[in-house]
């Protein structure tokens, strides 16, 4: 690899996924304002709900509490930078700062795969395996689960962006995306990215077809046991409590498959800058809705938290 430029703390990189007109940057400002804020209400509201309610405080519930945690972070990573962008009047984010947030959106991704995956297997063995799903997700596994998964978050987003830290850039180094990512740094580079590459195919080959793969395969598992239920109220309840972790992984796994399997165009920049967009803004606002809509305890637990609420309020 070729070694870090002397140059690379005075880089500055242009985020071209901005509009550059006043009236569309006033409305985009409104519109990440409140894909930020509904994100963090959202998902507080889950966490609150699962922290106060006895009821929820199990292996299923303690990942939805991991995957509302993330989608906080997710979002924190790329739109208070946007939101600042636009009222700056500025698409500059300088080479620390860029880097810097290509490794927490790494370790973000990262800690999603994984956990969604983990979230398959907790079903797999609670329909699949019922009379032992106490005793193989036990609390000390499912910390051990979860503190493993962010863990590889951390480890796999460090050995993503040091060697990126370390390339050279040259020229005008536009990023066609709303925030840093690997991919278009690369492109920018004037360095051999041999070595990149073939990290972000291991990554993708491990993370993304791998964890898939196995996420697939443990649905086949589960949809088969649900078909072996005799009653149709006991399949409609047993396919009821994984319906809200399919959707989910439908919409990021997706986002993820159109966004690296389609063929490249002329437009393939920007196409691509919508769909990382959509993965890392629309999906975390979107999950605590579709969990809280497809989830009667968790709808109960917010029911009964407000109305505890403003009965304390109101004394």
């Amino acid at each position: 690899m070729a070694a870090s430029s002397p140059t690379n703390n005075t880089i500055i990189f242009v985020l071209v996924g901005l509009p550059n007109t006043p009236q569309l940057r006033c409305v985009s400002f409104v519109a990440f304002l409140s894909i930020y804020l509904m994100t963090l209400i959202g998902n507080l509201t889950i966490l609150t709900a699962i922290v106060s309610d006895a009821r929820l405080h199990t292996p299923m519930y303690f990942f939805l509490a991991n995957l509302s945690s993330l989608e906080m972070c997710y979002t924190t990573v790329t739109l208070p930078n946007i939101l600042n962008n636009i009222v700056r009047r500025s698409n500059l984010i300088s080479f620390q700062a860029c880097i810097c947030q290509v490794y927490l959106f790494t370790f973000c991704a990262t800690v999603e795969c994984v956990l969604l995956a983990i979230m398959a297997y907790d079903r797999y063995v609670a329909i699949c395996i019922p009379l032992r799903y106490r005793i193989i997700m036990n609390q000390a596994i499912c910390l051990k689960l979860a503190s493993t998964t962010w863990i590889t978050g951390i480890l796999h987003a460090f050995i993503q962006s040091l060697p990126t830290s370390l390339l050279r850039y040259c020229g005008l180094n536009k990023v066609d995306r709303l925030y840093c990512e690997v991919q278009p740094l690369l492109q920018l580079s004037c360095s051999d990215t041999t070595l990149n590459k073939m990290l972000i195919t291991v990554s993708a080959s491990l993370f993304g077809i791998g964890f898939m793969t196995f996420i697939l395969v443990t649905y086949i598992f589960i949809v088969l046991a649900i078909l072996r239920i005799p009653s149709l109220s006991g399949r409609l309840k047993a396919f009821s409590t994984c319906s809200s972790h399919i959707t989910v992984v439908i919409m990021y796994y997706g986002a993820l498959i159109f966004m690296y399997l389609r063929p490249t165009s002329s437009d393939s920049g920007r196409i691509d800058s919508v769909i990382s967009a959509m993965y890392c803004m629309a999906i975390p606002v979107l999950n605590p809705i579709i969990y809280s809509l497809r989830n009667k305890d968790v709808k109960r637990s917010i029911r009964i938290f407000f109305a505890l609420k403003r009965f304390t309020l109101g004394k």
